[in-house]
């Protein structure tokens, strides 16, 4: 999970930075975060997000966001690479959507590991229907020994 949330810190999404990995028998197929397809101008370059100048609640309207959802770039960068994705596991620093769920699901992924849940109901609904197991795990930071000379040894 602490890969995923550095993953995350690439974002530039100004409303959430999201982090999302794909891994398969302990291995990571591919990485994602959220912003606009590459190459796109990014939503603070134009001006602003336009999801928050319409006051949209978190969870509504995805259609109107200019980025690419973490875990849709995770199975596009698998799929840019040959790497099937069927049966891997997600890990992602917030609950997937109703939309990326269902690309989830149709791509073969039936467990979810996420730190943070989403407001979307319908995301919720199709986990249950397609049978995906679901874990969170909330992210805390390790604890890190000093910096320092070793002390010695008697």
């Amino acid at each position: 999970m602490q890969i995923t949330h550095l993953v995350a810190t690439r974002g530039t999404c100004l409303r959430r930075k999201v982090g999302a990995i794909l891994v398969k028998d302990k291995r990571i197929l591919s990485t994602g975060y959220n912003g606009p397809p590459s190459g796109l101008p990014h939503c603070d370059e134009l001006g602003g997000c336009l999801r928050n100048r319409l006051n949209i609640p978190s969870g509504q309207r995805h259609e109107l966001s200019r980025a690419l959802h973490a875990e849709q770039n995770a199975i596009i960068q698998a799929a840019i690479h040959g790497f099937s994705v069927q049966g891997a596991v997600l890990y992602s620093t917030t609950q997937p959507c109703s939309i990326c769920t269902k690309e989830l699901v149709q791509a073969g992924v039936r467990e979810f590991i996420i730190a943070e849940g989403y407001p979307d109901e319908m995301a919720l609904e199709i986990m249950n229907l397609a049978g995906v197991v679901v874990r969170h795990v909330p992210f805390t930071l390790p604890t890190m020994p000093p910096f320092g000379p070793a002390e010695p040894t008697p």
